[in-house]
């Protein structure tokens, strides 16, 4: 990785917190990009030259169209991308300069951590039970950390689990701070450390007895009356016979004080606070980012921490010194105004060596954010960032007070966090109805408008004029968990998709609104995000038309002895070959970089396509499935078969239709191809090369697909989806026939 070839002189003696330094390839990114974009409008010439002067018939126009269609969605995808290649940025912190600086814990800046969970059974409890530990165990000042843990599914099965957690973590924090423990989650510290010592194997006891507990109860479903104190009752109590998921009153258990509770050694526990917020059938909650606007309100009350930490339920920190190098740049005096938040990157624990999903997203997550480094600063990837407060009430130089004094981003909390006054207050603002007729996910808060409410939120701070900074240390800061069955994969990219036409339809639109507010790089960034779904359009034309069109014989692209071929070929090999490059440089393989193109086209006939179908037919006042938790349960099975590198179809699914009618029609267009070019006339070469080439390549890509035709076991794509795409690829086939005779 280029970053991490830099070396910084003077390191030890410098007393800089943080350090910046601009990519070796940014001049060669620049001249590739004016090159490639001249060679963009050579092909948009061509296709304006057959649109006009060779279009003479219903097909060839239709052709024509279809292909210029496809081919400027490209290249207004490709030029959004340049975005990210202008000006890329590295940076490195110096978490042990920092340390000179605060030398007592009162200068510590306080945290409030926020971790969201909607389902003890997508999400088990102990997953999210680690992720808690994992933060309150930070190299920090433990009265300086609050834990908010926000359960929309409002489960008993989850507050138990904290119960346990809070027992377990006055022993666990005491061993981290003794044995300087890097993996600082328990399931992760003991699958990876072996006992060695008595008070090791003395601590496995006593986290697989907690384990054991917490599953069993989830098995039953229920929190039987053996596993509780006298004095947990009271808070299981508020589990009636009607309190159900979608309709139940505010929960808000203190679970620990960090006024009141010690661990074993004596030192301060942490703060850990549950909220299930009020729920009803008959009012608008506006998923997680609704949750997230209730933990800043009752975070407020409590605690108003001037910094918050966001985590998925399953993103638990794997460096102790994460939030140090957070404050590297919260400290800087000339960053600090401006300085809405701090990115760390996701990454994943458990992806497989070749990682045939594309769950890595290693664009979206490492390459393009360090692009955005030198320009205002990344996106909020919704896990793993540390904000400013003060961020989340309007603009650094425009303070939007909130309708309290108690929910300023400045207000200092005086009373206990346990004391009547607090946890009144706080239930009433975890209410389902405080929100009415309110600023709260308009204009302060996490924005509501859309399912990816992170991007959406970020993209709103960054208008309003806060900046933001993309830290990658070589260590990761966090680890989360993939999706390892591709229904899943597709799910939640699905459900991204309609969050991303939401913004690119409303008047927040990054093309114009962005560019307006923070400048056309910037706004061409968001776009390349907002307008992802898009590649559908593309992906559909190149997957059928080209090899429709190979079947009946019919030429559509330049010959291969004519100049515009090799403009066609420049363009292919030059936008794959600095794809992968990217790639590679940032500690890619060719494997999983071949891996995640094929997913980029999956995606392109499957997730982006019905993710878009979805928006409009919603946006026409259709109904549509709502929703869905992305399921973090790993099943014994499925893991088995995705750490073997196979495909697994075996749940059947709408969206596997598309992709395997394209692998259909490519198999049955390349071997004709073949059979024409090398057995047929001799212009038969020059004139069908390019579609044999393209029909050849999207059959390297569906080997998976084939494989799972064929195959008789449950990962295999079902029957009833083989034969549906066999008849639409047909009547597909028929249609083109009569059509390109017209």
């Amino acid at each position: 990785m280029e970053s991490r070839n830099r070396t910084t002189t003077g390191r030890s003696t410098s007393t800089a917190h943080h350090t910046a330094y601009p990519s070796r390839r940014t001049t060669a990114n620049r001249i590739f990009a004016a090159i490639y974009a001249s060679a963009l409008l050579a092909l948009f010439y061509h296709h304006t030259n057959n649109l006009l002067f060779h279009s003479t018939t219903c097909s060839s126009f239709f052709t024509s169209s279809s292909l210029l269609i496809a081919d400027f969605v490209f290249a207004f995808m490709w030029l959004t991308t340049q975005s990210f290649r202008m000006r890329p940025l590295f940076r490195e912190e110096f978490p042990e300069n920092l340390k000179r600086v605060l030398k007592k814990e009162s200068d510590f800046p306080a945290i409030d951590a926020f971790i969201c969970t909607a389902d003890p059974y997508k999400e088990p409890p102990m997953g999210v039970v680690n992720t808690a530990l994992s933060v309150m165990a930070y190299d920090y000042p433990a009265e300086k950390i609050s834990v908010f843990v926000s359960d929309d599914g409002g489960s008993a099965l989850t507050l138990f689990a904290f119960f346990e957690a809070a027992k377990f973590a006055g022993h666990w924090l005491p061993f981290c701070r003794k044995n300087d423990v890097v993996q600082r989650s328990p399931e992760a510290y003991f699958a990876a450390n072996p006992s060695t010592t008595s008070e090791t194997d003395k601590l496995k006891i006593l986290y697989e007895s907690m384990k054991a507990r917490v599953e069993n109860v989830v098995v039953r479903g229920k929190v039987n009356e053996q596993y509780i104190t006298e004095e947990q009752y009271q808070a299981f109590a508020k589990w009636t016979h009607g309190f159900t998921p979608q309709d139940h009153p505010t929960v808000i258990q203190v679970v620990l004080d960090k006024s009141k509770d010690r661990d074993i050694t004596g030192h301060p526990m942490p703060n850990l606070v549950y909220v299930s917020r009020q729920k009803s059938r008959t009012s608008t909650h506006h998923f997680k980012a609704g949750a997230l606007n209730v933990l800043l309100r009752v975070s407020a009350t409590m605690s108003n921490a001037p910094i918050i930490l966001t985590l998925d339920c399953d993103m638990y920190s794997n460096d102790p010194q994460t939030p140090l190098r957070a404050l590297c740049y919260f400290s800087d005096n000339e960053l600090r105004s401006k300085l809405g938040y701090v990115q760390f990157p996701q990454r994943f624990h458990g992806i497989n060596k070749s990682d045939i999903y594309g769950c890595e997203l290693k664009r979206m997550f490492k390459i393009n954010p360090v692009g955005l480094n030198g320009l205002a600063g990344p996106d909020y990837f919704g896990t793993g960032c540390f904000f400013s407060r003060r961020a989340f009430f309007g603009g650094p130089w425009a303070l939007v007070s909130p309708e309290m004094p108690e929910l300023r981003p400045d207000n200092v909390v005086g009373k206990p966090i346990q004391s009547p006054e607090i946890l009144e207050l706080a239930h009433l603002l975890a209410g389902c109805d405080y929100e009415k007729q309110a600023q709260w996910g308009y204009k302060i808060g996490v924005r509501y408008g859309s399912l990816v409410e992170d991007f959406f939120t970020g993209y709103h701070l960054q208008c309003e004029g806060w900046k933001s900074i993309f830290c990658n240390p070589e260590k990761a800061a966090f680890y989360g968990d993939a999706p390892i069955s591709l229904v899943d994969v597709l799910n939640q990219m699905k459900r991204w998709s309609i969050g991303l036409h939401e913004v690119t339809f409303s008047k927040y639109c990054p093309l114009t609104f962005g560019s307006r507010y923070i400048g056309i790089l910037m706004g061409f960034a968001y776009a390349h995000y907002s307008f992802g779904p898009l590649w559908s359009i593309p992906m559909v034309v190149y997957a059928f038309l080209p090899s429709l069109a190979l079947l009946n014989g019919v030429s559509i692209f330049p010959k291969v002895s004519e100049p515009w071929f090799l403009l066609y070929l420049f363009l292919f090999l030059g936008g794959y070959g600095q794809d992968l490059l990217d790639f590679i440089i940032e500690e890619g393989t060719f494997k999983k970089w071949w891996n995640d193109q094929r997913m980029w086209m999956i995606r392109g006939l499957s997730c982006l396509l019905f993710g878009s179908v979805e928006y409009f037919l919603k946006s026409l006042g259709i109904s549509t499935h709502g929703f869905s938790v992305t399921s973090k349960v790993v099943d014994k099975e499925q893991s088995k078969i995705y750490e073997q590198g196979v495909f697994d179809f075996g749940v059947e699914s709408p969206m596997f239709v598309p992709m395997t009618m394209a692998a259909i029609t490519n198999l049955a267009a390349f071997c004709l191809g073949l059979v024409v070019v090398l057995t047929g006339r001799e212009s038969a070469f020059e004139e069908l090369f390019m579609q044999v080439l393209i029909s050849g390549f999207g059959v390297l890509n569906s080997l998976p697909v084939y494989e799972a035709m064929i195959t008789s076991s449950k990962r295999g794509i079902p029957t009833r989806t083989i034969l549906l795409s066999v008849v639409l690829s047909t009547v597909l086939f028929v249609a083109a026939f009569v059509a390109l005779r017209l």
